[in-house]
């Protein structure tokens, strides 16, 4: 199977809702199929990437806004990792 067949494969899905793109890392194309909202915990140094489910209430005033209808919103969290501190 070729590159090409997985990355269309991937945008395809992507494109269906099935499968959510991650804007993490700008060298990778990183993806992840839970679709619901959600949050990630990222380590800067292995670039693991944990799952917190929890929502995080941020009220922003119309003048941050400016007319935007908000529809939801994604946290990135940037630290080392268990694995990473050890061998920090």
């Amino acid at each position: 199977m070729s590159f090409a067949t997985v990355y269309n494969t991937l945008e395809a899905l992507k494109n269906k809702g099935t499968l959510q793109e991650l804007k993490i890392d700008s060298e990778k194309r990183r993806y992840d199929p839970d679709i619901s909202n959600h949050h990630h915990l990222i380590c800067t140094k292995c670039k693991s990437i944990l799952d917190i489910h929890k929502d995080f209430r941020i009220d922003l005033s119309e003048e941050m806004t400016q007319g935007f209808e908000l529809l939801g919103n994604s946290i990135e969290f940037y630290g080392l990792c268990q694995k990473c501190q050890k061998h920090h």
